[in-house]
């Protein structure tokens, strides 16, 4: 299989958590990269909502490949307009951003997408894969509307033309930069959780995830989706249990789930059921987990934050 080495990259999103996490694993695999966002820490300054502004933006520059990982949000969503302007940002979004792409030269789009792509919902022992339906319909206006996103955003990346496309299913992400808001509800035991009763979720450590984005760019094969999650899915409340756990916080409040139904993207969320195999992105792109599981990541970021801290106090 062919790598792509030390490629120009317009990396979309550099400013957010996963971007960060992407933008420091791409230049330690040797690559340029370019940021692209609305603040000023970002060589390229251009709103992907804005598409005139950001052909002017891109206009006589050129990058091998363009990273698409901007999302609309600050912290986790709990209701379903909280996930409205992400929603946006993968249709209107990823359309002008596949536009600049093909205006700077690109051959190469790789696309951050969802497991919630497949649906929300209790998918029982089912594992799920890259042959399943992505991006059914929704089973309420609410829910299509969050799926129908992700299910525009990888056929717009799957049909870009002159572009190589690729997406990512990633799941839900923690560690450094992700698991942080956690730390400070839990601290103030302001994050109760219903028992999962035996449902589970698929998970990625912030740090997987960016080596999975950086083996798609060199490796990743055109028109193709890739799982990206970890070996062991974890109920939400049993995820906060093990933060909690590992950095020495008070447990979260246990409450009955209908307690959760005000913050309806949140009920969603705890209410689904889902396993998902990342064998192909293991068996194609020669992506291996450093975290097979969220105990294995929480642990080394509890022991860093702890060695940074000691290190705070000499």
């Amino acid at each position: 299989m062919t790598t792509n080495t030390n490629q120009s990259i317009l990396l979309a999103g550099a400013g957010g958590v996963l971007g960060g996490h992407i933008t420091r694993a791409l230049t330690e695999a040797g690559h340029k990269v370019t940021g692209l966002g609305r603040g000023p820490a970002h060589q390229v300054r251009a709103d992907l909502m804005d598409r005139d502004g950001l052909l002017r933006a891109v206009e006589g520059q050129h990058f091998d490949t363009v990273i698409h990982a901007a999302t609309a949000l600050r912290k986790a969503p709990m209701r379903h307009r909280d996930m409205y302007a992400t929603d946006a940002l993968r249709v209107a979004g990823t359309a002008h951003l596949v536009e600049a792409a093909q205006a700077t030269g690109a051959r190469r789009f790789v696309s951050e997408s969802m497991v919630f792509g497949y649906g929300y919902g209790d998918f029982g022992d089912r594992i799920l894969t890259e042959d399943d339906p992505f991006g059914p319909r929704g089973t309420t206006p609410e829910l299509e509307r969050h799926v129908e996103g992700m299910r525009i955003k990888e056929q717009l990346t799957f049909e870009a033309a002159g572009l190589a496309g690729i997406s990512l299913r990633f799941g839900l992400f923690y560690g450094p930069g992700g698991t942080d808001a956690i730390l400070a509800m839990l601290r103030k035991r302001q994050l109760p959780a219903p028992d999962d009763h035996g449902r589970v979720l698929p998970w990625i450590h912030l740090a997987d995830a960016a080596r999975a984005v950086v083996a798609a760019v060199e490796r990743g094969r055109a028109g193709q989706a890739y799982n990206v999650t970890d070996r062991t899915p974890l109920g939400f409340r049993a995820h906060l249990l093990c933060v909690a756990q590992e950095f020495g916080l008070p447990k979260p409040l246990t409450v009955p789930l209908w307690l959760t139904r005000p913050m309806p993207y949140a009920h969603t969320m705890m209410s689904t059921c889902m396993r998902v195999s990342s064998a192909k992105a293991e068996r194609e792109l020669g992506w291996t987990l450093e975290y097979p599981s969220c105990r294995d990541g929480l642990a080394a970021s509890a022991a860093s934050a702890a060695s940074a801290a000691s290190a705070a106090r000499r």
